[in-house]
Parts: C-alpha cells; sequence; structure tokens
C-alpha cells in the first residue's frame, strides 16, 4: 500500500521523538583528524571517557590523519547526521577553507558547532640540548646559519605553523618549515633532535616542556600561562604582534535531529562543567571555554576570517 506523502511527513514526525528517545542505542565514535598524541586526541579520549559513562554507550576514538587535517574532517562531514559521529579537531577546522583550493567540507554548510572545549596559545620550544636558551638567542643563531635550520609544526596550515611563518617573516629568518601529521609525530622528531625547533600548541607540547625533555622559549601570547610560569610570552618579551591561539572544539555533522543533538549537547556540556574536565584541561595547559552552539558558530566565523587573512598577506598555500 502507497503511503501518501502528508502520511509519511506525519509518520517522521511521530516516529523522530522515539528515535531521540532510544538514542543512544549502539556505540559512538569521535573522528580526530590527526595521529595519536596531539592535543585533540588528548581532548578526545576524555570526552570518550564521560560520554561512555554519560551515554551509556561505547565511545569510541577514531584517529584520521592526513592532508593537513582534511582527511578526517571530510570524513566526518560525510558521516550520517545521526549523533554518532563526532569530530574533535583544531584550528585546522577553521584555517583549511582558506589554505586549501578545494577543502572536503564547507565548515560552515557541513557541520553543527556543538561546543569549543578550550583554547591556548601557541609555543615556540627546542630541543633540551639545544644552544639557544632564549627567543633572543634563536633568532641570533639562526641568522648566524642561514639555510641551516628548520621548524616542524603538526601539520601544513595549522595555526602552530602559521606561527611559525609570523615568526620567520616578522625576524627575516632562513627557516624552513617541516609538516608533520600531527602533534605526537612532531613531537617525537623534536625529542629524537631530528628538528630540533617547533612550533605547537601550550597543550602538546607542556608535558615535555614541564618533564625538562623540551625547552619552551616563549608562548605566542602578551601573557606567560600560569601553568607554564617559567616560560615567557612574546608580549612580555616585546614582540608584538605575534598573538596567535589554538582552539579545540566539538563538531557534530550538520542535520542531525533536534532532540538528538540536545542530547548529545547537554551530555557534552555537562562534562565540560564538572571539576574533573577542568583541571584536565588545566593539567594540558588549556583554558577551559564550553560556550554554546551558537557562541562556537560565531567563534568559528571570526576566526575563518581572521586566519584567512593571515593567509592571503602571506601567500600560504597548500596543494
Amino acid at each position: 500500500m502507497k503511503v501518501s506523502p502528508i502520511a509519511a511527513l506525519l509518520l517522521a514526525a511521530v516516529s523522530l521523538p522515539a528515535a531521540a528517545q532510544q538514542y543512544p542505542s549502539k556505540p559512538l565514535r569521535i573522528i580526530v583528524p590527526f595521529a595519536p598524541g596531539g592535543a585533540s586526541d588528548v581532548i578526545a579520549r576524555i570526552l570518550a571517557a564521560k560520554l561512555t559513562d554519560s551515554l551509556g554507550q561505547t565511545v569510541v576514538v577514531d584517529n584520521r590523519p592526513g592532508a593537513g587535517a582534511n582527511i578526517g574532517i571530510g570524513i566526518a562531514a560525510k558521516s550520517p547526521a545521526d549523533g554518532y559521529t563526532l569530530l574533535v579537531a583544531s584550528s585546522a577546522f577553521t584555517v583549511n577553507p582558506t589554505l586549501y583550493a578545494n577543502p572536503p567540507y564547507d565548515a560552515l554548510k557541513d557541520f553543527q558547532m556543538v561546543t569549543c572545549v578550550g583554547t591556548a596559545p601557541n609555543m615556540v620550544a627546542v630541543h633540551a640540548s639545544h644552544a639557544a636558551k632564549s627567543v633572543k638567542e634563536l633568532i641570533e643563531l639562526v641568522r648566524a646559519q642561514p639555510g641551516k635550520h628548520n621548524y616542524s609544526s603538526p601539520g601544513a596550515g595549522t595555526t602552530p605553523h602559521l606561527s611559525g611563518e609570523m615568526f620567520r617573516l616578522a625576524f627575516k629568518l632562513d627557516l624552513r618549515h617541516i609538516p608533520y601529521n600531527g602533534a605526537g609525530p612532531q613531537i617525537q622528531s623534536l625529542l629524537g633532535n631530528q628538528v630540533p625547533i617547533g612550533f605547537a600548541s601550550v597543550p602538546s607540547f607542556a608535558p615535555q616542556v614541564k618533564a625538562g625533555t623540551m625547552r619552551g622559549l616563549a608562548v605566542t601570547a602578551e601573557k606567560r600561562m600560569a601553568l607554564l610560569p617559567d616560560v615567557p610570552s612574546m608580549g612580555e618579551l616585546g614582540y608584538k604582534g605575534m598573538e596567535a591561539d589554538t582552539f579545540q572544539g566539538v563538531f557534530a555533522p550538520a542535520g542531525i535531529p533536534k532532540a538528538i543533538f540536545a542530547r548529545v549537547q547537554g551530555d557534552i556540556m555537562k562534562v565540560m562543567n564538572t571539576q574533573d574536565m577542568r583541571d584536565r584541561l588545566n593539567a594540558i595547559a588549556m583554558i577551559p571555554v564550553g560556550n554554546s552552539p551558537e557562541e562556537f558558530t560565531a567563534q568559528v566565523k571570526a576566526d575563518i576570517a581572521r586566519w584567512g587573512k593571515v593567509i592571503r598577506e602571506g601567500g600560504i598555500k597548500v596543494d
């Protein structure tokens, strides 16, 4: 028997609340568009553990690194809008729309913003055995040995990469960029002294700086961070216009039924509002945020405009 269009609409309207009531009825996944070990991965694993408890279903982390986060973000964009796939990504989400000619997603059309988990400035650090003990010494060393120094980032077009380019251009340095597929491989390279100079988000480098295996030369902020009191800021060193941060946020494929989105967003906000979550974010040198979907959407739009300007003015492109 054929069902009329009007009847089909009525059935859908009736079945939607039932689907929301049954949600979640199977495991969820959080896609991380970077290799394990970086800040996005750390935050995704914290959320996965907390949501497993609150939702009553297993939440797994699915690392999909590559192409400056485009692979993982693209997979998330094409995932069913049913509440069973989430994305935890860094500011690469807002950088890539300008950086790449044909990114595999539209940041504002393919996703619903859930919340900004936290934000942190970037950091320039060196291997513990490096000759440079300060930003001034690093600049002098690179200038004295042109063509002999490289710096790493967790990926082409990430805000640490853009911070490195701002640094290179500001001081007119002969410094070559070496990108990695995520902070994890970058950290291993720096710890192995293969590329002993690196730019990354503070959460990525903070454990190694605290352990003494890396030397933090400066954070890209106006003031130093309370959790890293021995690392100066670029602002206090007198280097103005070098401020840059990296956010970590939760996104969902666009089109999730409102009731299911409200359940997911509500459970994530409950996690964000716990002292344990704030403590764990502070422990990895990240400032907790936990804003609303509307506030995060405005933040994403502003970030796209801000980094787009930097990329265009710097002539930075990634094929």
